[in-house]
């Protein structure tokens, strides 16, 4: 027997790795998911994700959230999002920002926000799955993914579970980070999803003054990676200390900042 690349869809022995692919409840229409990866936890991928829905929503396309990262959600909190998510016999009601953009997290389902989820793999999967085929998402644009750091059981149980049309992989200008990027991306071929571009995050500061922009990497390793795998960098965010503090109370939909243009161009 051939070594397991995960991807049941090529793939002609009949194994326990076989998934089916999870269907959207019946009144959900998705055009296209979009999972944002990095092969490491901290880079921003929850950031690059409201980012990445905020624009999409200004430029009138329709947006849902699914926060895959159950054991570290984000996506609540920047978008003041507290209330109980409810649903019905068929299936969870998403949130709704102020922008329109619906969104599921396991924080919108604990009794209190701060409670950590202690559970295995296996169970982490399941509430995965759930939430693509167990919430009415309604008509969809794009459905974005903010995926679980690294490329463990959990992140493939996702690719193998949920219709993932495309990836965007975000990294740093860090050597380190992009080395463990480069996992993140291998896996993508793996699973025989494409990446769609990087965003380097965290790639600057300006300054208050005069407005340049200054790297605090002395290399911009995020290229040399581009290059490497024939992706396109179409996004560098920075350090900005009005972001943090929007997303930290609730008002990331009010940022000004216009950095991923290109990518949703590109999606």
């Amino acid at each position: 027997m051939s070594e397991c690349t995960h991807d049941c869809s090529t793939c002609e022995n009949k194994c326990e790795h076989e998934i089916v692919k999870a269907e959207p409840t019946k009144d959900s229409h998705i055009t296209k998911i979009v999972a944002v990866l990095s092969g490491k936890g901290g880079v921003g991928k929850s950031m690059v994700t409201s980012l990445l829905a905020i624009e999409l929503a200004k430029a009138g396309k329709k947006v849902g959230i699914m926060d895959a990262d159950i054991t570290g959600p984000s996506i609540p909190k920047m978008f003041g999002m507290h209330q109980e998510l409810y649903g019905d016999e068929e299936g969870i009601y998403p949130a709704e920002s102020r922008l329109g953009i619906k969104a599921v997290s396991i924080n919108m389902m604990l009794p209190d926000e701060e409670d950590p989820v202690l559970w295995r793999g296996p169970v982490l999967g399941g509430m995965i799955k759930q939430f693509y085929s167990e919430v009415h998402w309604g008509e969809l644009d794009y459905l974005l993914v903010d995926m679980p750091p690294g490329t463990s059981d959990v992140a493939i149980s996702l690719f193998q579970q949920v219709p993932v049309d495309e990836i965007v992989m975000v990294t740093t200008p860090s050597k380190l980070v992009s080395m463990v990027v480069s996992k993140a991306i291998n896996m993508a071929k793996a699973v025989n999803i494409p990446v769609v571009a990087l965003v380097d995050n965290m790639a600057f500061v300006k300054c208050g003054k005069c407005g340049n922009e200054i790297s605090i990497y002395k290399e911009d390793d995020s290229s040399d990676v581009a290059k490497r795998f024939q992706l396109e960098v179409l996004g560098k965010l920075p350090l900005d200390a009005e972001l943090a503090s929007l997303a930290d109370d609730g008002f990331i939909e009010e940022y000004e900042g216009n950095y991923l243009k290109e990518l949703v161009n590109k999606l």
